[in-house]
């Protein structure tokens, strides 16, 4: 059998300039040349009003993790919770059993009594009822024939 080398340490970025790694230096340098052209573009009373913001946010997306994971990821993900519902709802609309009732009620066969009588059971059904569910329908069950 083969030896293979797994490699370690996959989620460390390489440094490129001292303790700097490369997304670091170019949201940096970025941030740099951006500043730049503010200096040229304005006075410097508005050159710092524009340029210290500017400098704090890069400086945040560069040096800051949260959880271990670039500041950015987290701005992603607080972004996609927001967007997404708070509350989700299971609809089953368009499993097996559905369908099989609106075709009985369209070729005029009565449909299936909607209350089931109450069973008492002796064991759990729990392995039976989760088969139910996850085939939508389609297995009915070793007591429902």
């Amino acid at each position: 059998m083969q030896q293979f080398t797994v490699p370690q340490f996959i989620d460390v970025e390489d440094k490129i300039i001292g303790p700097i790694t490369s997304r670091q230096f170019v949201i940096m340098l970025g941030a740099f040349l951006l500043i730049a052209i503010n200096y040229k573009i304005f006075y410097f009373s508005i050159f710092l009003i524009v340029s210290i913001p500017e400098l704090v946010i890069a400086l945040v997306f560069s040096f800051i993790k949260v959880n271990s994971r670039p500041f950015h990821f987290f701005l992603l993900n607080i972004i996609q919770t927001t967007k997404r519902a708070g509350l989700r709802i299971w609809s089953n609309a368009n499993n097996y059993y559905d369908s099989e009732l609106d075709k009985q009620s369209a070729v005029g066969l009565a449909p299936a009594p909607s209350i089931a009588k109450a069973r008492e059971y002796q064991t759990s059904r729990l392995q039976e009822l989760s088969l139910i569910v996850d085939t939508q329908g389609a297995y009915k069950g070793e007591g429902e024939k």
